[in-house]
């Protein structure tokens, strides 16, 4: 694709690897086949190669509107699109440039920038979003008529279990805490923590250590984003110099964007070298847990009938590799067909609350998928997919790893 990007812009980080990006791509269309909300909507600005035009046109110098906004916002950055394109066409960073470029000259409405503003200075924040989670569970019992809704969005409080003892593991490995998932799903890194601890591994959670940075990159914050990595590195860096081996992702989301660190900061002279280090440690919990011998847990599914939803995270990022199926599989549980597995379920970090009918479409679409082998239980990889599926499913809805505990496996 030939460019004329606008002198301001082609000189500069962002405008060089933009041109580099959009001359990559060839106007095939395959990404088409893949993209969720062109499915949904069959409108050409809302593929991926439509909103590569549009991205185009205000690099080179058109002016956006409320429109093309509209049709930028409505990605879910789920890159499945990357996945089929023969060009290699970086499509979720070319995304993230043009949604920036967007956000400075488009002025949203007062209730969208009011919501904005509180999920990156609220669910970014642990103790913040701890503190209103609680708050919310109080209020509950009013929830009622128009509020309703909002119970269902609401995630169930869950009893956190306590981590192991591992005074005599002989390894170290790091694990992200992040934001939301140590409040509304507590049991996660726990349950990871007692099978490391299992196979002789330490699990770190540093407390200092926060949110992953991609609620704001997505929101058009990147340099707020390249804070919160630069917080995780400075958490990490001591346990890294004393042979931490592996960065645990638990949440593929996260995941995604901790692989990105190296990227991001690359320009960074005081970072840049630790983020890359950063990045070449983070793994995906099943990556890690696929190079462990897992045969001592034993068969713990009993041939249960589990119904699998791999995070678009995890299918779609290249640095993260998933080993859940096999995983499970090898711990005797049966794995039910699943359709169209590479379709996003719609929670996609915050789009769920700020695009919920089609955030809710595609998790009514999804949920018939998983629901269609009828399983015992429903699991994914990723926080968010997990709270979004559980608050319309009737089948639970766990994250993995609980199933290769015997005491939660039951």
């Amino acid at each position: 694709m030939q460019t004329s990007i606008i002198p301001q812009l082609r000189d500069t980080p962002d405008g060089e690897e933009a041109d580099r990006i959009l001359r990559a791509c060839t106007h095939c269309g395959f990404c088409t086949a893949t993209c969720p909300t062109y499915q949904l909507l069959g409108d050409e600005r809302d593929s991926p190669r439509g909103r590569i035009y549009l991205i185009k046109q205000v690099l080179e110098g058109e002016t956006p509107t409320q429109k093309t906004q509209m049709h930028l916002d409505r990605c879910l950055t789920c890159r499945a699109c990357e996945t089929t394109c023969p060009s290699g066409v970086e499509y979720a960073k070319l995304a993230d440039i043009g949604r920036d470029l967007v956000e400075q000259q488009v002025q949203r409405p007062f209730h969208e920038r009011a919501i904005r503003f509180l999920l990156r200075h609220i669910v970014a924040y642990r103790n913040r979003f701890a503190f209103f989670f609680h708050l919310g569970h109080f209020f509950k019992p009013l929830l009622v008529g128009p509020l309703a809704p909002l119970k269902q969005k609401m995630p169930p409080r869950r009893k956190a279990l306590e981590w192991p003892k591992t005074e005599t593991a002989t390894r170290t490995m790091l694990v992200l805490d992040g934001c939301v998932q140590p409040v509304a799903a507590p049991n996660t890194n726990a349950h990871a923590a007692r099978i490391f601890s299992q196979l002789g591994v330490r699990l770190v959670a540093p407390k200092a250590s926060g949110c992953c940075g991609a609620l704001s990159q997505h929101l058009s914050h990147r340099e707020e984003a390249n804070d919160f990595a630069r917080r995780n590195i400075d958490a990490w860096w001591p346990y890294i110099e004393d042979g931490a081996e592996a960065i645990v992702l638990t949440a593929s989301g996260c995941g995604a964007s901790v692989v990105e660190y190296g990227h991001m900061l690359r320009n960074d002279a005081e970072y840049a070298e630790k983020a890359a280090r950063v990045s070449e440690l983070a793994r995906d919990l099943s990556d890690v847990l696929a190079q462990e011998d897992l045969s001592q847990l034993g068969d713990l599914g009993h041939g249960r009938q589990v119904a699998y939803h791999p995070p678009c995270t995890l299918q779609n990022a290249p640095q993260l590799h998933d080993n859940v199926a096999e995983i499970l599989a090898q711990a005797g549980y049966k794995l039910t067909h699943v359709r169209d597995p590479h379709l996003c379920c719609g929670s996609a970090g915050t789009y769920s609350i700020l695009q919920p009918t089609m955030a809710n479409e595609l998790r009514e679409n999804k949920l018939a998928s998983l629901n269609a082998g009828e399983p015992d239980v429903i699991v994914t990889a990723n926080v968010g997919c997990q709270l979004h599926l559980e608050s319309a499913s009737g089948v639970p809805v766990r994250h993995w790893i609980e199933l290769l505990e015997p005491s939660a496996a039951a």
